[in-house]
């Protein structure tokens, strides 16, 4: 665990294991303990590095929340490169992690291996229905507090009842976060579209998504998938918007199956895939 200095900003991140650089960026509102399920698995093959994101977890100061924008992260993200000497990294991004990683293949593609996009899109436009339950999660954030918006939001991604214990970590993890930090995060999410970008992305793509996903919903999804050159999506089943918790082990498998192939592939080793195993497109 450490710090980058960076203008105005300290970065937060953890590390752990050792070979090629692999960065994972969290979702809205959370921070890098999304990935406790991901940093033992992919720390046996990789050098795994889980920043907070700006206004997010532990990357925090008083200013910061005036300058958060989805352009903003990825600087931050390619400065955390240069100064840990990872670059270019596997990168993989889920929900607004996502959207990051989209800016960094696009402003810094130099910085980027491979992108793993999760439950993202290449825009985040909410349906009126959608609309209307980010309203009253932000109303309950405006009104009570982090923690009550913690409740709604964590009751949705793990709805059945044998995941009291994700559910209640996921209160934890997201009734920390500054109000005001989130909010402009938020707003830096709804700005966010790189849909007329696509086509410039080289980088080898692999886009997860959850079947059960009504966060975000399966079309922004597949149309990052077409939208990107030669991506590849899958989709992972009994699965909602939090794709790395409720369902690890095949998102793990999954994720490995598509990074070792890269590696190994470039390296002249033959790789045997077990992506037949989801439903992949």
């Amino acid at each position: 665990m450490a710090w980058v200095e960076l203008d105005h900003l300290r970065l937060w991140y953890e590390m752990a294991g050792h070979g090629p650089p692999l960065v994972l960026l969290h979702g809205l509102g959370s921070s890098s303990a999304d990935w406790a399920l991901q940093l033992s698995g992919f720390s046996s093959y990789y050098r795994v590095i889980a920043p907070d994101l700006r206004g997010h977890g532990r990357t925090w100061c008083e200013r910061s929340w005036r300058a958060i924008s989805i352009e903003h992260m990825a600087a931050d993200i390619a400065v955390l490169l240069e100064r840990l000497n990872a670059r270019p990294a596997h990168v993989l991004g889920l929900s607004m992690g996502g959207c990051v990683a989209l800016h960094l293949a696009l402003d810094y593609p130099g910085y980027v291996r491979t992108l793993t996009l999760v439950n993202t899109g290449a825009t985040i436009r909410p349906t009126r229905r959608r609309l209307l339950r980010g309203l009253w999660r932000v109303l309950a954030l405006v009104s009570r507090g982090p923690g009550a918006m913690a409740q709604i939001i964590a009751k949705g991604l793990f709805p059945q009842p044998d995941q009291e214990q994700l559910r209640q970590e996921a209160i934890a993890r997201l009734g920390q976060v500054e109000p005001r930090a989130y909010l402009a995060a938020l707003w830096a999410v709804l700005r966010f579209d790189v849909r007329h970008r696509l086509h410039e992305i080289r980088h080898p793509t692999l886009v997860v998504a959850g079947d059960r996903d009504d966060t975000l919903g399966p079309k922004p999804t597949r149309a990052l998938a077409e939208g990107i050159p030669g991506a590849r999506l899958v989709i992972i089943p009994n699965s909602r918007h939090a794709t790395p918790i409720d369902q690890p082990q095949i998102f793990n498998q999954v994720v490995l199956d598509f990074l070792r192939g890269i590696d190994e592939a470039q390296e002249g080793i033959p790789y045997v895939s077990i992506i037949h195993h989801v439903e992949a497109r």
